[in-house]
């Protein structure tokens, strides 16, 4: 995956928005304010791309112990938060398929109104 995939992708979902909060470099995605997916610039140029996306407790343990490349969140909640190698052993599939699930948990997190909101935007 490059990041012009990921960049799309993420923008593709309702009600997405990017920001840059951290600093010019931490390229953050958020739904109705809350963060669901955030990565490095400067790691994807130098080639060593990641993301930290949002996971389930549960699941985040079983991925984590399924793939060398899934390891607790760099900088974020060790729970709740994986950061994922890019085109190393986790297939672009999945990847897309843990940023579904990141922005599904954090848009299920906002008020019934909200979520009511983001579902009439048209994409």
């Amino acid at each position: 995956m490059n990041l012009e995939t990921y960049y799309e992708y993420c923008l593709s979902k309702k009600g997405v928005t990017e920001h840059f909060p951290f600093d010019e470099d931490t390229l953050v995605f958020k739904v109705g304010g809350k963060m669901f997916a955030l990565s490095s610039l400067s790691q994807w140029e130098k080639g060593q791309p990641s993301v930290n996306l949002k996971c389930d407790p549960e699941r985040a343990q079983e991925l984590r112990a399924e793939y060398v490349d899934i390891q607790p969140g760099f900088h974020m909640s060790k729970t709740h938060w994986n950061t994922v190698a890019v085109n190393e052993s986790v297939a672009d599939a999945l990847i897309k398929e843990l940023v579904d699930h990141s922005y599904d948990l954090v848009f299920k997190s906002l008020t019934k109104k909200l979520q009511s909101e983001i579902q009439e935007l048209v994409n």
